[in-house]
């Protein structure tokens, strides 16, 4: 079975005085763009089975105004996490999920979809490599389950950015 994973960045957060950085919102452009990820995310890959999401609120109202209705693990690990933090929390999925949205943070997302994609000349890596804004999206697919996910043994699909 082909394993979807679709890495996705929090919308653009808004900076309100006094707030830590862990407990920013979103600003309105952040839930604008973020509903539209959802949207593409729907059009393209259809249901998804299962999400992986930073406890940070950004990343929680992000997943909100995607509107994706599927199972959610909050895990504060993602918060911060590295790429080998991003992939050993993917790697304990079930393997009856076929489609995994994960929903965190730069730098962490973005080099997670670079460490696993094997065309690391593909277009979408080099879109990546210039920029991962907020709300944009990754998607890999692996031809394994996902505890064998590792580095380079995904296909780096699409990279788009909800505008």
């Amino acid at each position: 079975m082909t394993r979807t994973l679709v890495l996705m960045r929090h919308g653009k957060s808004a900076y309100p005085d006094g707030v830590e950085d862990f407990d920013r919102p979103l600003a309105e452009r952040g839930e604008r763009e973020a509903g539209l990820a959802g949207q593409w995310i729907t059009e393209h890959f259809g249901a998804v089975d299962a999400v992986l999401c930073s406890t940070a609120t950004r990343t929680r109202e992000t997943l909100a105004a995607t509107k994706i209705d599927a199972p959610v693990t909050y895990e504060e690990r993602i918060y911060g996490a590295s790429p080998e933090e991003i992939i050993d929390e993917v790697a304990l999925t079930d393997d009856s999920v076929s489609t995994l949205l994960v929903v965190g943070h730069a730098p962490g997302i973005p080099f997670t979809a670079l460490e696993l994609g094997e065309a690391t000349g593909s277009e979408a890596a080099i879109e990546i490599g210039r920029k991962f804004p907020t709300s944009a999206i990754a998607v890999l697919t692996f031809d394994t389950s996902w505890s064998e996910i590792g580095r380079g043994t995904g296909a780096l699909t699409h990279f788009h950015v909800p505008r």
